[in-house]
């Protein structure tokens, strides 16, 4: 399935105003510019696609290939690089593609790291009940209770919910909706939350469910 999309950088969160006046809770995306950093094809690698940088990185804190691969495109090291599918744009190495190619009412996929809580217990973790809270209770409180049985199978089963690291997994939130793009500052306001903290990098593409194609 062709496809676009961009690396950008999550802002916060701010409420605008739609169209009829109602508020509109958004997150702001600093959606490039992105750079076009090498365009695969078919004859050349076996399959379509484009890959984007964005951002800005000494070229000191980069390797030699990567350094190399920046170059031969005629672009600045950047601080991610994301490659793209079946991108539909016609882009050539060093064009740069901002957050233009959506419009208000297309709708998105959000890609991110969710924010990080460390290591948690289940109550919080998985929303466990925890034991009674009533008068006579022996520190029952907040743990998880049996997890295997003693004798038969004999360990515990490959998957039980128990303490551990929380937060900071990759989550894509599908179907968002754009409600202002605003070209000057190559910013996406996007209607709903985006998956990660303040500052992390996302990647937006078309909703695979409702693309551009079909909206009409």
């Amino acid at each position: 399935m062709a496809t676009i999309g961009l690396i950008g950088k999550k802002l916060g969160q701010t409420r605008v105003y739609d169209d009829a006046g109602a508020v509109v809770c958004v997150t702001v995306v600093q959606a490039g510019p992105n750079r076009v950093v090498q365009c695969k094809t078919v004859q050349s690698d076996g399959y379509n696609a484009v890959q984007l940088g964005y951002g800005e990185q000494n070229e000191n804190r980069m390797t030699r290939p990567l350094n190399g691969h920046y170059k031969k495109a005629g672009v600045k090291p950047g601080r991610r690089l994301k490659e793209f599918r079946d991108f539909v744009l016609d882009v050539n190495p060093g064009d740069e593609v901002g957050a233009t190619i959506f419009e208000p009412g297309d709708h998105v996929d959000a890609t991110g790291l969710t924010k990080g809580r460390g290591f948690q217990g289940v109550v919080k973790r998985y929303n466990f009940g925890g034991g009674p809270k009533s008068h006579g209770q022996k520190g029952f409180f907040r743990r998880p209770g049996s997890v295997a049985a003693g004798s038969t199978p004999g360990w515990v089963d490959k998957g039980k919910k128990m303490p551990g690291q929380m937060g900071q997994k990759q989550r894509t939130v599908q179907s968002l909706r754009v409600v202002q793009v605003r070209e000057d500052d190559n910013l996406l306001l996007i209607e709903g939350a985006v998956p990660g903290a303040k500052g992390d990098y996302v990647v937006i593409c078309e909703a695979v469910k409702k693309p551009k194609a079909g909206k009409k």
